[in-house]
């Protein structure tokens, strides 16, 4: 039985029983011939649908009537009084079941992912970070302090991997998988918080990539001191944003479309040259069997090359940067190892 179903059925039940407790004031009060109160018939009502027991409020011992009445109230009322109470235990009890066994189910998602990212806070940067990594297809885990934040930002329909906590806390990340996991984002809007989450995280795991949202200036040094591999102004960027929709319209139109674009989610994509292919001829790649796929350059030690031969010989530490859908990426990222 869903949640949904539960609480229907409660706010029926509850209602059928507020229309019982109706009747039988007014019935108590045309059986009492107007003597009694309306709040003496309501108790007199009361006592008799939850079997209290007490006297009688409405002197029903000579009248047949009243007490016929006083059965049909009495049975009604304690069949409906027990459905909502079934109703309300089924409520409690489901939703505490389902919040221990979606936790578990998450615990066993996380325990399985290798190669994942980590998205440590959950407000507007956050959550753009999200949406690009849900939309080329990589496994994340959202870390924030409030879930009721997760799910007005995503929406509850959105199946996020979510861990409730303090992402400064060692624990905390191990439970998302810092030691597995190949880059996390301290995307808070505490500057001091980022710079402990991405101090914390190259203590756990060296070898993780931390790129940190930073709004002072001042601070972008600390950051970069305490292990952070990239720190992202906002306000820069927003700057360069403006700079670039000034100057180059058409280019960011293009960039925008492309990130817009649900259905081909075309990116920009970087793919590490294994030791498999060191060695070998760029045309070894097949790179024309992918349609949706565009080689920009290759990015070397110390340089680029730009649109490079297929005679190209692949060497240690290239990147190859290429336009594609997610899709054909992985297709790549399984070809090269």
């Amino acid at each position: 039985m869903t949640t949904s179903l539960v609480v229907r059925r409660f706010l029926w039940a509850g209602v059928t029983l507020a229309l019982i407790m109706s009747i039988g004031t007014m019935g108590y009060w045309f059986i009492g011939g107007g003597q009694f109160s309306l709040l003496d018939c309501f108790y007199m009502t009361f006592i008799t649908v939850a079997t209290i027991g007490y006297g009688e409020i409405v002197d029903l011992s000579h009248s047949p009537t009243g007490r016929i009445f006083t059965m049909f109230i009495g049975l009604s009322g304690i069949g409906v009084l027990t459905y909502c109470l079934s109703m309300f235990t089924a409520l409690v009890v489901e939703g505490e079941l389902r919040e221990t066994f979606k936790r578990k189910k998450m615990e066993k998602i996380i325990k399985n992912l290798q190669g994942h990212f980590i998205v440590c806070g959950m407000g507007r940067v956050g959550m753009h970070v999200v949406n690009e990594l849900r939309a080329t297809q990589r496994a994340h885990v959202i870390i924030d302090m409030e879930e009721r934040k997760v799910e007005d930002m995503m929406g509850v329909e959105q199946d996020e991997i979510f861990i409730k906590g303090d992402a400064t806390d060692e624990v905390t990340l191990q439970h998302a998988g810092i030691e597995r996991a190949a880059g996390i984002f301290a995307s808070t809007g505490d500057d001091s918080r980022n710079l402990v989450i991405s101090l914390t995280a190259k203590q756990l795991n060296p070898k993780v990539r931390v790129v940190v949202r930073c709004h002072e200036p001042r601070n972008i040094e600390k950051i970069k001191k305490a292990g952070a591999d990239a720190v992202i102004s906002p306000d820069h960027i927003g700057g360069l944003r403006m700079g670039a929709e000034m100057l180059r319209p058409a280019v960011v139109s293009f960039l925008d479309i492309m990130l817009r674009d649900k259905e081909k989610n075309i990116r920009f994509e970087e793919i590490a040259v294994t030791k498999r292919f060191v060695g070998r001829p760029l045309s070894e790649l097949k790179l024309w069997q992918y349609p949706n796929t565009i080689l920009v350059g290759v990015k070397t030690k110390t340089n680029w090359i730009y649109k490079p031969a297929e005679g190209y010989m692949l060497e240690a530490e290239n990147a190859l940067i290429i336009i594609t859908n997610p899709e054909e990426r992985q297709a790549l990222e399984k070809l090269l190892g």
